[in-house]
C-alpha cells in the first residue's frame, strides 16, 4: 500500500491552560508540564516534518502561551518554511508578546471565543476571560497577522450563532470557525449538558448558510454540523494517517488529537523513534489505514472510499472498538446508539478539565 505524506503538524505543546471549557478536546488524562518536550526536541520535530513533506504547522495546546520558548519555536518554523498558526485562548498575548512572534516568523493566530454573550461565555470558560479575549483580537488585527476566531458551538450558545457571526466581523476576523462539539474525551464527559436539539442545529445551519453569502467577499465562514444529526460520518482528517498528524506534550505521535483514547492502540514517541518511521512503520498509523481492517457494513459499501468508515476515535468511544463503524452512520446497528444520546435529557452541570494554569504576565 502506498502511504501518503502528511501535509498538516498540529504541535500540542502544553496541556496548561487559564481555561476550563467542558468540551475540551484535549484527554481526560492531562499531561504535565514536567513531561512536556523540551526546546530542541520539538525544533527537531519540526526538522524531521519538513522533511516528511509537512507545509503547514499548529502550534497548540493547551495554552501555547505558556511556553516561555514559544518565539524560539516559531522562529525555528519560519527557519524552516512552514507555515505556522498560534491556536490559543488569548489569554497572555500582550502586544509585546504578539510583536516578538510575528517578529520571530508567526503568520497565522487563532483565538477561541466561547460566546457573544459575556456572561455565558466566562462560564463556559470557568474564568473571566471576556476582556482579554477581545484586546487579544485588537492586537492581532492591528499587527497584520492572518486572523482565525473558532467558536466551539454546543446547546448553551447555538442560539446566538448570529450574534456570534457578528462579533466575529466586529473584530475584524478574517477566517470563522463554527464547530460544533465532538462528543469525545471532555465532550463526551459532558454531552448531555452540550448536546443541542435537531431545532436548534436547523435554525442556525440556517442562519450561518445566510451569513456564508453575505460575508463570501469579508469573512470566510466555515460551518460544521454536528456528527450526530448527520446520517453519514464525515471523513475524520482525510483518513486514518492519510494526512495529519499530531505530536502530544509528552511526545507521543498521534493521527489525530483524541487518538490516546483508544487505549487498545500504543503510540510510539519522538523521544525513542524519528517522525519519518513512526509515520511509516508504526503499528498505530498502520491500524486504519487503507480498507483491510473495515468490519462489515464498511468493507462492503461504496462509501468507504468517501469517510473511510468514519471516526475511530468516535467509534472506541461508544462502541469500546475502534474497527467498528462510527455510529453515527445510519448504516450500522450501532446508530441507536446516537439516536438514544439525542434523546438524553439535558444535564445543567459540567464536569471540568482540572489542569491548568493561570495567563502568563508578559
Amino acid at each position: 500500500m502506498t502511504i501518503d505524506r502528511p501535509t498538516t503538524l498540529l504541535a500540542e505543546l502544553t496541556h496548561r491552560c487559564p481555561l476550563h471549557c467542558p468540551y475540551c478536546s484535549n484527554p481526560l488524562d492531562l499531561i504535565r508540564a514536567e513531561g512536556e518536550l523540551a526546546t530542541d526536541d520539538w525544533k527537531r520535530v519540526f526538522t524531521q516534518a519538513k522533511a516528511l513533506g509537512v507545509l503547514q504547522l499548529g502550534l497548540s495546546g493547551g495554552e501555547p502561551l505558556v511556553r516561555k520558548d514559544l518565539e524560539e519555536l516559531a522562529a525555528h518554523a519560519r527557519e524552516l518554511g512552514l507555515y505556522s498558526t498560534l491556536v490559543t485562548s488569548g489569554l497572555g498575548l500582550t502586544r509585546a508578546r504578539a510583536e516578538r512572534l510575528r517578529d520571530a516568523g508567526l503568520e497565522h493566530v487563532q483565538i477561541s471565543i466561547q460566546d457573544a454573550d459575556p456572561e455565558v461565555a466566562e462560564r463556559v470558560a470557568g474564568i473571566s476571560s471576556v476582556k482579554q479575549k477581545r484586546a487579544a483580537c485588537a492586537i492581532v488585527k492591528e499587527l497584520g497577522f492572518a486572523f482565525s476566531i473558532n467558536v466551539v458551538l454546543h446547546r448553551a450558545n447555538l442560539d446566538r450563532i448570529g450574534e456570534i457571526i457578528e462579533l466575529a466581523a466586529s473584530l475584524g476576523a478574517d477566517r470563522l470557525e463554527l464547530a460544533n462539539t465532538q462528543y469525545y474525551g471532555w465532550g463526551l464527559e459532558n454531552r448531555a449538558a452540550l448536546m443541542p436539539t435537531r431545532a436548534q442545529v436547523e435554525r442556525a445551519q440556517a442562519i450561518a448558510r445566510e451569513a456564508i453569502q453575505r460575508y463570501r467577499r469579508r469573512m470566510q465562514i466555515l460551518f460544521v454540523l454536528p456528527d450526530y444529526f448527520e446520517s453519514f460520518p464525515k471523513p475524520c482528517y482525510g483518513g486514518w494517517g492519510k494526512l495529519y498528524l499530531v505530536v502530544s506534550p509528552d511526545g507521543r505521535v498521534l493521527p489525530c488529537h483524541g487518538a490516546t483514547q483508544i487505549t487498545t492502540l500504543t503510540f510510539d514517541s519522538v523521544r525513542d523513534r524519528s517522525l519519518e518511521w513512526i509515520w511509516q512503520e508504526s503499528a498505530a498509523f498502520a491500524a486504519f489505514r487503507g480498507n483491510d481492517w473495515m468490519k462489515e457494513p464498511c468493507r462492503s459499501c461504496p462509501r468507504k472510499t468517501v469517510d473511510f468508515g468514519g471516526c475511530r476515535c468516535q467509534a472506541f468511544a461508544l462502541t469500546g472498538d475502534a474497527a467498528r463503524t462510527d455510529p453515527v452512520c445510519t448504516l450500522t446497528p450501532d446508530r441507536a446508539i446516537i439516536d438514544a444520546a439525542l434523546a438524553e435529557p439535558g444535564e445543567p452541570q459540567y464536569r471540568y478539565r482540572i489542569l491548568a494554569t493561570e495567563p502568563q504576565r508578559v
